[in-house]
């Protein structure tokens, strides 16, 4: 309406003037003939009418009149904007502004300075997170503090990293990053929806709008002539996968995401402490290139379900955002929470860094006759009562469950919209169609863990046993003709815990059919069999790291030749780790071995 009121185009209003729509629709009521003038304002709008009526030109009255509303608006933005909750945190002090951004964080490099930043003005901070596997609820833990930042008046971007997703080991396939980037975007928009955050104080960005462009590429080429490759995997150690032939994209990452912070314009980036080797590295060499080295704010990272990590690669570490209520609770029943015990839990974390910053006030709601409900004002006072046993595991679940629904429901109802379901099937295809992406993916190939109960000499030939091995249920026990008996010891197998490939199609082999096939690292006429890590069970998968998620071939085609082909890049590393093209053998996130031998083929 200002636009036209000043005879220019009709055009959509700027973005700037969407706060101001309020007072635009006061205004305009107020100067039509149906509005009552606010007090103080009749002489003065009855003086501009008298004003008009002495200027012919229609234009100049309506340049008059525009500047009589535009003079309304100020005054109404101005006052309006006096009883805001104001974004920029200005009615905290320092000290309180501080404190919320830094409070849960496990350590935070340059201190010193983000105080002196702050004095004078908001910080600025960005959170990047690659868009590969689906996110999950400890996508919590960045969304609470990313509540804190604006809290505390900061200015924060989230960026959607897509070519980072691609350098580390291809774990999005190219075909698939836009859509899921798309997703990503959608599930973080709902998370920090759920918890209140608003939207319009968070800028959002995707990594490819600026890391393809000259300048930034320049950059790169300018940061990769000073950087050794020795300080290249340094920083990804944590985060990439880090293999004695690492491919180049894998030392690109940290050189990529270290350039963020100068091209997002930002004081700080935040992430988890995994990252610590990436934010100093990136404290290294920012410099040399003549760009100011940044703040670094680290959150701890939230231990998965069963100890360790949580992780969108290991379905029983993790409650995905779109699980239902009744997976939560099967989840959370299963999850590790020893009483008493601090260490590994990821229910007591999930209180401490998510429910506590958001809730404050917890309640355990028990019968009369266990105690009754229990009220607890700070993290500390649960924590103490869970290691002196006065609070139940399964208490403490019960109040885990009900709040975690509370916040997943918000977004389980955004996901309802059968254009978002469509999305999230084809960002995350079945295995049948990432297998057409990836051919020769190792996520075809099923591989268990299996107990050898029983050895026999082969019958009809000198060279082979013919063995039982145990795989649970559902698979049972299989029958598998090996050709270990001029290699390896009847004592050797019998009993052990090895690694199998169950997928292949049965074959007999001089008269018995074998119907799996056991790996070993061999070199010459040396043979060690492939040991799964302490604890891994009968019928445990064994994934290659990076490669989790979908379902193997139900059986593998001999016409294709999937697993001579993949058999090729299969060996052991100068660490003794199993692996494929670097990448690890692991069951629930530890490594495969072999007892001595480096760098031999897998068989």
């Amino acid at each position: 309406e200002l636009y036209s009121a000043l005879g220019a185009p009709t055009v959509g209003a700027p973005v700037g003037l969407f706060p101001l729509f309020p007072s635009l629709l006061r205004i305009d009521y107020e100067w039509s003939e149906a509005g009552e003038a606010p007090s103080g304002q009749a002489e003065r709008r009855q003086r501009q009418r008298q004003v008009n009526t002495r200027v012919k030109s229609p234009y100049v009255r309506r340049v008059r009149t525009a500047a009589f509303i535009i003079s309304d608006i100020t005054v109404l933005y101005l006052t309006m904007t006096e009883n805001l909750d104001r974004p920029n945190g200005s009615e905290l002090d320092l000290e309180a502004k501080v404190n919320l951004v830094s409070r849960n964080l496990q350590e935070v490099l340059g201190d010193a300075r983000m105080n002196e930043i702050m004095k004078e003005r908001d910080l600025k901070i960005y959170w990047g997170t690659a868009t590969t596997g689906k996110p999950h609820v400890a996508y919590f833990v960045p969304m609470s503090k990313i509540a804190d930042f604006l809290k505390a008046g900061c200015e924060v971007t989230i960026l959607f990293a897509d070519l980072h997703a691609y350098l580390d080991n291809m774990k999005a396939p190219w075909d698939l990053l836009e859509l899921r980037v798309q997703y990503y975007e959608h599930v973080i928009k709902a998370m920090l929806t759920s918890i209140g955050v608003p939207l319009e104080k968070l800028r959002f960005v995707k990594g490819s709008s600026y890391q393809l462009g000259r300048e930034f590429s320049l950059d790169v080429y300018r940061l990769v002539s000073m950087v050794t490759e020795h300080d290249a995997k340094k920083a990804g150690a944590e985060v990439v996968k880090q293999v004695d032939h690492p491919l180049l994209s894998s030392m690109l990452y940290p050189c990529l995401q270290a350039l963020d912070e100068e091209y997002l314009h930002v004081d700080a980036q935040f992430g988890g402490v995994d990252q610590r080797k990436i934010f100093t590295f990136s404290e290294k060499y920012l410099p040399q290139l003549g760009y100011e080295k940044r703040i670094h704010l680290m959150n701890p990272m939230v231990p998965g379900l069963s100890g360790g990590k949580m992780s969108s690669s290991e379905e029983d570490s993790k409650i995905d955002l779109l699980d239902t209520a009744a997976a939560v609770k099967k989840k959370l029943k299963k999850a590790f929470c020893e009483p008493g015990n601090l260490e590994d839990n990821g229910v007591l974390a999930f209180v401490k860094h998510v429910l506590v910053p958001l809730t404050g006030t917890l309640v355990i709601e028990r019968d009369e006759a266990h105690g009754g409900n229990t009220v607890y004002e700070t993290y500390d006072q649960l924590e103490e009562d869970f290691r002196n046993l006065k609070l139940h595991p399964g208490d403490l679940k019960a109040m885990v469950e009900v709040q975690l629904n509370r916040l997943l429901d918000p977004i389980r109802e955004v996901f309802q919209d059968p254009a978002l379901q469509k999305l999230a099937a084809a960002a995350y295809p079945p295995a049948g169609k990432v297998a057409v992406v990836e051919e020769l993916s190792p996520r075809r190939l099923d591989l268990r863990v299996g107990r050898v109960v029983q050895v026999d000499d082969h019958p009809d030939a000198d060279a082979l046993y013919v063995s039982r091995i145990d795989l649970a249920e559902p698979v049972g026990l299989r029958t598998v003709v090996s050709g270990l008996r001029q290699r390896l010891p009847r004592e050797a197998l019998l009993n052990q815990m090895v690694v199998l490939l169950c997928n292949l199609k049965p074959a007999k082999m001089r008269g018995v059919e074998s119907q799996a096939m056991v790996l070993c690292a061999s070199r010459d006429d040396q043979v060690e069999l492939l040991k799964p890590p302490s604890g891994s069970k009968a019928g445990d998968r064994v994934f290659v790291e990076g490669y989790e998620g979908g379902d193997p071939d139900a059986q593998l085609n001999p016409k294709k030749k999937v697993w001579e082909k993949l058999q090729v890049d299969l060996k052991t590393s100068a660490s003794l780790v199993a692996e494929w093209r670097g990448c690890p053998f692991v069951v629930g996130g530890q490594p495969v071995t072999c007892p001595s031998l480096k760098g031999a083929p897998i068989k």
